[in-house]
């Protein structure tokens, strides 16, 4: 079912909540990084990073933009999509950017699932 996964080729296992949840109980230390796209996500994981933000920072850092208003969630998704080309052992986490969950339990539902599917 997750394919990717077994393409994963670190010494390491790659990084989920659980192992996550695991090394905060031992006290080990989590290490985490902005990261926009595939060239950097893989030097991310060279430096066998455990977690990487794609942060709706990427309306300002990567676009331009004076505030991160303006960026929208398909903006979000398709960083998203790089940063996972990218990455095969940290744990990638996309930003949900503003106007994507504010108005509603049920929209802020619907802006993860499109995320996660996506």
């Amino acid at each position: 079912m997750y394919t990717q996964l077994q393409l994963r080729d670190s010494a390491r296992p790659p990084v989920n909540v659980a192992s996550l949840g695991r090394m905060k109980e031992q006290g080990e230390k989590i290490s985490c990084i902005t990261c926009y796209d595939a060239s950097y996500a893989a030097l991310v994981d060279a430096a066998d990073l455990d977690v990487v933000l794609v942060g709706d920072s990427l309306g300002m850092v990567i676009q331009g933009h004076d505030t991160t208003v303006p960026v929208t969630l398909d903006m979000m998704i398709l960083q998203g999509h790089a940063v996972m080309r990218g990455s095969r052992r940290a744990l990638v986490v996309v930003d949900m950017p503003f106007g994507s969950y504010e108005e509603s339990k049920e929209q802020a539902f619907m802006s993860a699932a499109r995320v996660l599917k996506e």
